[in-house]
């Protein structure tokens, strides 16, 4: 495997370990984002730099996540 695809495999390993930890820390705060996952079309160039999608979410996940957010604030 050349460098640059290994560097590409890592990066997108990052992305999806990032991706399980935000999901289990938003969901011990009772949000669970459904839509939570790796941006595929960020990971499909020839140097990927992969995004996080958060999603889609319906109104109530939206206030739950608004209020832990302000439970945040110092």
């Amino acid at each position: 495997m050349s460098e640059r695809r290994r560097a590409a495999a890592e990066r997108l390993g990052e992305a999806e370990d990032i991706v399980r930890v935000v999901d289990e820390s938003l969901r011990e705060l009772g949000v669970a984002l459904p839509s939570l996952r790796v941006d595929p079309v960020s990971c499909v160039m020839a140097d990927p730099q992969p995004l996080i999608e958060l999603g889609r979410c319906n109104l109530a996940t939206a206030r739950r996540l608004v209020e832990v957010l302000e439970g945040c604030r110092p």
